[in-house]
């Protein structure tokens, strides 16, 4: 019999949420589902963090996010999170400026080689996110764009999964949702380009998995390739056994479980599904996050000057990217998913 609901214990100096805050299933940890031993080490967590001098991101889901991601040692969850606080600092003169100014104007171009956006939502609510690893080309995006920028798109679209998309996600369905599922297409990475690949989306895994925790709701890896399996059995052994448990491989013949998750209407048409947007689907941004009645300017952009708030909150509709970036990976997305 699942576990009865309870109220989130709030705390009013750090919480204010505008949308739901009571998870969709009963997992324990999961808001809504907490013991009351779990609820004291949220408050132990936050005074630890208090009394070391931190006072931003102490609200009660981002410290269960941390807790979980540690399995609720509050010591190592501690350490998870100043270590992210002094990455957010220091990556690119600071994450919190780098979201409300970076523009990644060679994004159209860089999809030629790798298309990675969002679109629309599966069936229980969540924010879809696609990667195309098949036409990777290292030497000519290179020509494009840099390593640097590339990452920095990383983070910028971690921070969006955060706050616009999420939290519009979870207004539109009625309960929380704090994950992505994701659909990872290895269509045409045959042998001779699997080891650059491989190699390619690996690079940039810590930092989902050590700054952006329990993001992954669902992925798909479709098209798999002969010789996948040995490559994720490597993999998978750097990954926490909850988030393998998410991981589903499949061949070619992968339509009948992917529409299973995903709604025809929502899944583009390449996939097998119904959605063709205007304009493509990689570039559309499409999702609850883009409706008026679900979306609200995110956090970053208020705080941010009159100017760059405005410049950063218009462009939005054009910021569809990655929960990882073009060197994130199949570990990348379990911090986000993994997002993971």
């Amino acid at each position: 019999m699942a576990a009865a609901a309870r109220k989130l214990e709030l705390d009013p100096k750090y919480d204010n949420y505008d949308f739901p805050t009571t998870s969709a299933t009963p997992q324990s940890g999961h808001p809504g589902f907490t013991t009351a031993e779990q609820d004291a080490k949220v408050h132990q967590l936050r005074m630890m963090l208090e009394q070391g001098g931190y006072k931003e991101r102490l609200d009660t889901l981002t410290l269960l996010r941390f807790l979980r991601a540690r399995k609720f040692d509050v010591n190592l969850a501690k350490q998870m999170f100043t270590d992210c606080e002094k990455w957010r600092k220091e990556f690119q003169g600071g994450v919190d400026n780098l979201v409300r100014t970076f523009d990644y104007k060679e994004r159209s171009e860089i999809f030629k080689y790798y298309p990675q956006y969002y679109h629309k939502t599966d069936k229980d609510g969540r924010p879809v996110y696609i990667e195309q690893l098949g036409n990777i080309d290292l030497t000519a995006m290179y020509k494009i764009t840099t390593a640097d920028r590339m990452l920095s798109n990383l983070v910028c679209e971690y921070e969006k999964v955060s706050d616009p998309r999420l939290p519009a996600c979870s207004r539109k369905s009625g309960h929380l949702l704090e994950t992505c599922c994701t659909i990872m297409d290895l269509k045409g990475v045959g042998i001779s380009k699997a080891s650059s690949v491989y190699s390619y989306i690996g690079s940039a895994s810590g930092v989902s998995q050590n700054y952006y925790p329990e993001r992954l709701g669902k992925l798909y890896i479709i098209n798999a390739p002969w010789g996948f399996s040995g490559v994720f059995s490597v993999v998978k052994r750097f990954l926490d056994p909850v988030t393998v448990s998410k991981i589903h491989v499949l061949g070619s013949g992968y339509e009948k479980e992917l529409l299973a998750q995903v709604p025809k209407e929502n899944l583009p048409k390449a996939f097998g599904g119904g959605c063709s947007c205007p304009g493509g689907c990689q570039l559309s941004d499409a999702g609850p996050w883009q409706d008026s009645q679900w979306a609200r300017t995110p956090a970053w952009a208020k705080e941010s000057q009159p100017g760059v708030a405005s410049n950063a909150a218009g462009s939005l509709r054009s910021a569809a990217g990655s929960v990882r970036s073009t060197k994130g990976s199949v570990r990348s997305v379990g911090g986000a998913g993994a997002t993971m």
